[in-house]
Formats: C-alpha cells, sequence, structure tokens
C-alpha cells in the first residue's frame, strides 16, 4: 500500500475513533436530557386522576423504577445491537417503528439535495462570474431572505402559493409504501423545496465565497494574461481548487437535510423520523425519543467524517500536513 493510502487510512481511523468517542458522550448526554424532561410516561396514560399505585405499577412493568445508570448500560449495550428497545407507546420494537419513517427522512432529503446542491453550486459559481453585477446583487438578497426565514415560514409561504392559490402539489405529504415513484416524488416536493431554500443559500454562498478568494492567486492572473475567458477561468481552474470548502458545507447541509427535518416534517405531516420524533416527545415516549436523537447524531457524525475525507481527496494540499 503507497504511503498516502496508508494516511489516508490512518486520518479515517482517527477520525472514525473520534466519532466513536463522540457518539458515545452524545448517547450519554441525550439518556440524561430526555429522562430529566418534565412529566412521566405512566402519568400522561394514566391521567391526572391516577393513583400512586397505578402509576407505580406501570413504571415497575416499564422499568422506570431501575437506577438510571442501569437503565442507561441497558438501553446502550441493545442500542450497539440494533436494538433500541420497545416503545412504551404500542409496545412494538423502536426499531420496527423507524424504519420506515427513516427511508421517508432519507427520500425526502434525497429529493431536497438532488435539486439543492446542483442549483447552489451552479448559482455560486455565475455569482463569482458576474460578481457585484445585478445578478450577484440579486441572489446575495435572496439567499440572506431565504437564510433569515425560519423554516415553518417558508413552508406556509409555499403552501399558500403552490397548494392554494395555484393548487400544483398537495398542502399535506400523505406519502405510504404502497406508492409508486412518481406519486411518492409529487406529494414529497413542497417539503423538499422548502428545504431546498434553506440550505441552498449556504452552500451558494460559501461556493461563491471559495472562488473569489481563489481569483487572486498568481496562476489565476496568469490564466487571465494568457488570453484565458472568465467562464473558463472559473470553471477549469478556480472550482476545482475550491471544491474542499465546497464539499464541506454541501457535506454540513446534507446533515441538515437528515437531522433538521423536524420542523418541516411536523408542517406537512411528513411520516418521517422528525414527526415520530415530535409525537413522542408529547407522550413521553422514552425509548423512541432516545432513538431518533441517536440517529440523528450518528448521521450528523458519519456525514462529517465523510465531508474530511472528500475534502482530503479533493485538495492535495491536505493529503501531506505539516
Amino acid at each position: 500500500m503507497s504511503g498516502f493510502g496508508f494516511d489516508l487510512l490512518r486520518l479515517i481511523a482517527k477520525r472514525l475513533g473520534l466519532g466513536l468517542i463522540t457518539l458515545f458522550v452524545v448517547s450519554l448526554i441525550i439518556f440524561l436530557a430526555v429522562n430529566l424532561l418534565p412529566g412521566d410516561f405512566a402519568q400522561e396514560i394514566l391521567g391526572q386522576g391516577a393513583t400512586e399505585e397505578a402509576v407505580a405499577a406501570i413504571r415497575r412493568e416499564l422499568g422506570l423504577d431501575q437506577p438510571m445508570v442501569q437503565r442507561y448500560l441497558s438501553w446502550l449495550g441493545g442500542a450497539l445491537q440494533g436494538d433500541f428497545g420497545t416503545s412504551f407507546g404500542n409496545k412494538r420494537p423502536v426499531a420496527e417503528l423507524l424504519g420506515q419513517r427513516f427511508l421517508n427522512t432519507l427520500f425526502l432529503a434525497g429529493v431536497a439535495a438532488a435539486i439543492a446542491v446542483p442549483l447552489a453550486v451552479g448559482l455560486g459559481v455565475l455569482a463569482a462570474l458576474y460578481r457585484n453585477s445585478v445578478f450577484d446583487r440579486v441572489a446575495n438578497v435572496a439567499t440572506l431572505t431565504s437564510i433569515s426565514s425560519p423554516e415553518f415560514f417558508l413552508a406556509y409561504i409555499l403552501i399558500l402559493f403552490l397548494a392554494v392559490v395555484n393548487p400544483v402539489f398537495d398542502s399535506l405529504s400523505n406519502v405510504s409504501p404502497d406508492l409508486d415513484f412518481w406519486t411518492r416524488l409529487q406529494r414529497t416536493m413542497l417539503p423538499a423545496l422548502t428545504l431546498t431554500l434553506v440550505v441552498t443559500a449556504h452552500m451558494m454562498r460559501m461556493t461563491r465565497a471559495a472562488i473569489i478568494n481563489l481569483l487572486a492567486s498568481p496562476y489565476i492572473e496568469m490564466a487571465r494574461l494568457k488570453g484565458v475567458s472568465p467562464a473558463r477561468v472559473i470553471v477549469h481552474h478556480a472550482l476545482p481548487n475550491a471544491l474542499a470548502p465546497i464539499i464541506n458545507v454541501i457535506a454540513l447541509n446534507l446533515a441538515y437535510l437528515i437531522t433538521g427535518v423536524v420542523v418541516v416534517e411536523v408542517v406537512f405531516v411528513y411520516p418521517g423520523v422528525g414527526q415520530l420524533f415530535v409525537d413522542s416527545v408529547k407522550i413521553r415516549d422514552i425509548p423512541i425519543v432516545q432513538a431518533c436523537c441517536l440517529i440523528f447524531a450518528a448521521t450528523y457524525i458519519l456525514l462529517n467524517l465523510t465531508a474530511d475525507v472528500l475534502s482530503i481527496l479533493s485538495n492535495p494540499r491536505l493529503r501531506h500536513p505539516k
């Protein structure tokens, strides 16, 4: 194996080890935070008129009367084996409940990414190519507006114009496993467009900034002096060297597409992990809440690791750090 291949594997192993340590710390924080939430599942199920004996019986049945350390070790051991426990609400395995929901969230994130990534990179390249032009200023104003607007506001604006005034898409995303691809895509489009508006702004501005930062480099000046067209200078000379920061911001925004979908899924009643998470918090269904948080954390850490590796592969200067 070459020296670069060995260094890359060592770097991946190091980052993966740090990721596992981070995930362990996050799992501890998740467990403590969820178990310290006000309210009690047993009390929630039985209502305000429940007797102390009935509440104690349900807590004993669910294992909530055990010491917190014992419950954490039991939960962590099961999670390492893919067993997140049993839902308090419907007595079904949490992994079974999360399976289809996670696939739905991945589908939503995939549709949003398929629209947002090429759109953001294209707009960023054009904004850098026509810097300080009307197009650049309009794009900057639009992206700043998009970044400043909360997801639920953008969602309701899209519902108003694309589902009420002009009924192009459905306002509620009623997707199910038996739907064909195009029907599922049509019902997923509004939440996907909402996420696209949120993440495109970050990626577009980073692409523009990374390319403009490289335009002052000596090799760019040399290309210009040789008579190379501005478009070719950006696409063939600046863009390849700006890939590292662009890949980083794309990976971080892809992580957001999976971990930050909670508000969007709730607005459109989309049957994903975010909607399940909110519903479970309402009734204090601790196993589902813990599993959702752990999945979000693991996804974010994995995509960060992927961003690091891709940045190193795309930038030779990062392969041999001093």
